[in-house]
């Protein structure tokens, strides 16, 4: 029944088996691409005696690339006059942050990330990059435009969501896909595909690929932040994340389910470090809060001190709302921001795009949010400016387990293509 979710779904025949399942689960889960698998154990297993101690065993999760044809690509990014990059999840998933900024330095190429990263995997502020490739067949084939190579590294070609059809790539343009998936390499459209683990393809390519004096090093692109010249009410997503952004801690983690706002996320809250960007890639609703609590556990288990912030929407928010009581159960250093647009805001732009209009069910009036957080056990507070935004939050940041900070906020309708 759970195969189409899992790696792997297995139930030992005999209880006396079971310690040898669990071992076997455990490999499977951890050999990439990682992902869950789904072990059923016999009713009668504590009444059986155990074969003996369990044995542990220690297994690699690194899968080497093909040299010689990681070469062969090598020598084509070294004949492109224009390449182009994408670095997807899986670079900084194995560790590829740092020598991911180093290949693409010396490659001079424009960076883009992969279009519904569910990590990001380079730095948002550094001069070659471009933002994400778009979520279309279409959009994305114009950002490739004038790229006569692109070279895809720990990343699908590509997450396409929603479907609006197009070429695939624009003539004259050549595509390379480096991934540790067998799936995504067997699934690529267009292009050519190696297999194997990110970082050790990087470290690889970063000593094949050589300098090319006449390739011209892109411009960076001018960031300008506008906001409101007079303050609104409600307050704007971009108003929300300009407050978040003047007393962001620089060691945080973002984890995010805001849907709608993704683009003035990307603007005002742009990830700069390895490690601290997770979001959901399968485009399921309710994931955000309890992965806020799963990376602030993770944190804890593994000794680091950071303080996790979701941005939720309030559509999101309920799917999942129970989590937080584990966060609050834990005393979790988490911050919840919420915000209360009262709709589906990205199932209207979908319906919008369907050609479909006035779809009933979208708006989410007279939700308390505070006061279900406060039954849960949380520090819960609203926030209706932007000044009271940044206090409750640098409040947030000092306090003794998990806050809720509610923004009323304006509806904002979704760019999808």
């Amino acid at each position: 029944m759970p195969l189409p979710w899992v790696k792997w779904a297995y139930q030992p025949a005999r209880a006396e088996d079971v310690p040898a399942a669990f071992m076997r689960a455990y490999t499977v889960a951890l050999q990439p691409p990682a992902g869950p698998v789904f072990l059923s154990i016999p009713l009668d297993d504590w009444n059986k005696p155990a074969l003996g101690p369990a044995v542990v065993r220690a297994v690699s999760h690194r899968v080497a690339p093909d040299e010689a044809r990681l070469f062969h690509f090598a020598e084509r990014l070294n004949k492109a006059k224009r390449p182009m990059l994408v670095f997807g999840p899986e670079v900084d998933r194995s560790g590829g942050w740092d020598v991911g900024v180093a290949f693409a330095e010396k490659v001079r190429g424009e960076v883009y990330g992969a279009p519904l990263p569910d990590r990001v995997s380079f730095p948002g502020n550094h001069p070659l990059y471009r933002g994400e490739l778009p979520m279309t067949i279409a959009g994305a084939n114009e950002v490739m435009r004038g790229h006569d190579l692109v070279m895809v590294i720990g990343a699908q070609v590509f997450r396409y969501y929603p479907y609006v059809a197009g070429d695939y790539l624009p003539e004259g343009t050549e595509l390379l896909q480096i991934t540790s998936d067998p799936g995504l390499a067997g699934a690529a459209p267009v292009g050519e595909s190696i297999l194997g683990d990110s970082r050790l393809a990087l470290e690889k390519l970063l000593d094949a690929v050589t300098d090319a004096p006449d390739r011209a090093t892109p411009e960076p692109l001018p960031r300008k932040h506008t906001v409101p010249d007079a303050p609104n009410s409600p307050m704007t997503p971009t108003e929300v994340y300009s407050a978040l952004s003047a007393v962001w801690p620089v060691d945080s983690v973002l984890v995010t389910e805001s849907t709608s706002t993704m683009a003035q996320q990307r603007e005002w809250l742009p990830t700069i470090r390895s490690g601290s960007f997770y979001a959901t890639a399968s485009g399921g609703i309710g994931w955000g809060v309890p992965a806020a609590v799963g990376v602030a556990l993770g944190d804890r288990a593994r000794g680091v001190e950071r303080t996790v912030v979701a941005t939720i929407g309030d559509g999101s928010f309920q799917y999942s709302v129970q989590a937080i009581w584990t966060a609050a159960q834990h005393d979790l250093p988490i911050i919840f921001v919420v915000m209360r647009n009262e709709e589906y805001s990205i199932l209207k732009a979908f319906a919008l795009l369907e050609k479909t209009p006035g779809v009933p069910g979208m708006d989410l009036p007279g939700l308390d949010i505070a006061s279900i957080a406060t039954g849960f056990g949380c520090r819960a507070v609203h926030a209706n400016t932007s000044e009271q935004l940044a206090e409750q939050f640098a409040t947030a940041l000092t306090a003794q387990g998990p806050t809720v900070i509610v923004v009323q906020t304006q509806p904002m309708m979704a760019h999808l293509g």
